[in-house]
């Protein structure tokens, strides 16, 4: 097992954390990262999606002039001209 240093802020969180969990500091790290690393994944395999979604709507011709979509901002966002 590799050892890597934490801060002391840091590993108090961890502490703290693994104590509310009932976990050990060990284990409990290795939840967090999986969690972490989990989301991330999650994150980009759903923004990967939306950009081929998109390109299938550009190829499609489903598009609106930007003029128009800028337009529609300034007016929901209250942005002056």
């Amino acid at each position: 097992m590799e050892t890597v240093p934490l801060t002391s802020e840091r590993k108090a969180q961890l502490d703290e954390y693994a104590k509310r969990h009932g976990r050990d500091p060990a284990a409990a790290l290795d939840d967090i990262l999986a969690d972490y690393f989990d989301e991330k994944q999650r994150d980009y395999n759903e923004t990967v999606q939306a950009v081929r979604e998109a390109y299938e709507d550009v190829k499609a011709g489903r598009t609106r002039p930007a003029a128009e979509v800028l337009e529609d901002l300034r007016r929901k966002h209250g942005f002056p001209r």
